[in-house]
């Protein structure tokens, strides 16, 4: 069960308990972290490894690190945020996953990705899906729902999918974490389909703290 802290930002208890993790989903009002590590989203399936950089890494959907000191961040406005942590490798991941990201396999990407970079295991690996537009909310046209395999107009339910896609990753279903809040339901966070070009965008991050923090992790 997601919980939301004194700064406005959406936390998961089980990723809490990891010493060495910054990780958070913000509504309108959050206070972010300083030295945040930005893309340029464009709906792709393309993952960027930011070896401890910061500001923006150019055209991208996933950040990934296992570097200290910076915060990978994801801006979202309906599509879901998906945080991505290395329990073993110390390792994290930021992904922006909107419909083409999805039907890409963004997430599946991010997860391969992770393996070739930081040795990790699917068995290793925790995944919290963040706040995006419900099924209540996301009705899309024939184009779009046949990417998904719907014939017509459908409702679409883009947390249930990356789950489904995270599963086929190989990750236990009791290391994915939902939060299961819509975006255009609830005015505390910006919604695109709801406000259009008025809409803000909500931050996602993860990050690991600092060094000693790992070491400390470590003993």
């Amino acid at each position: 069960m997601f919980y939301k802290d004194s700064s406005e930002v959406y936390r998961v208890p089980e990723l809490d308990a990891l010493p060495w993790l910054l990780h958070g989903f913000g509504t309108r009002h959050a206070r972010l972290p300083e030295n945040l590590t930005t893309l340029k989203q464009i709906h792709s399936s393309v993952c960027i490894f930011a070896n401890g950089r910061t500001g923006n890494l150019g055209e991208g959907d996933a950040l990934l690190d296992n570097a200290p000191g910076a915060a990978l961040a994801i801006r979202t406005a309906d599509c879901v945020p998906i945080l991505l942590v290395d329990k073993l490798h110390h390792a994290v991941a930021a992904v922006h996953a909107g419909w083409r990201g999805t039907a890409a396999g963004i997430v599946q990407r991010a997860v391969g990705a992770m393996k070739e970079r930081f040795g990790s295991k699917s068995d290793d690996l925790h995944a919290a899906l963040g706040p995006g537009i419900g099924e209540c909310c996301y009705e899309v046209g024939p184009e779009v729902a046949a990417q998904f395999g719907y014939r017509g107009r459908a409702h679409l339910d883009l947390g249930a999918i990356n789950r489904r896609q995270l599963l086929a990753a190989g990750l236990p279903e009791s290391h994915i974490y939902a939060a299961s809040l819509c975006t255009m339901c609830l005015a505390e966070f910006h919604s695109y389909r709801r406000d259009r070009e008025a809409a803000g965008r909500n931050y996602s991050f993860a990050g690991i703290v600092t060094t000693a923090a790992v070491e400390a992790a470590l003993e």
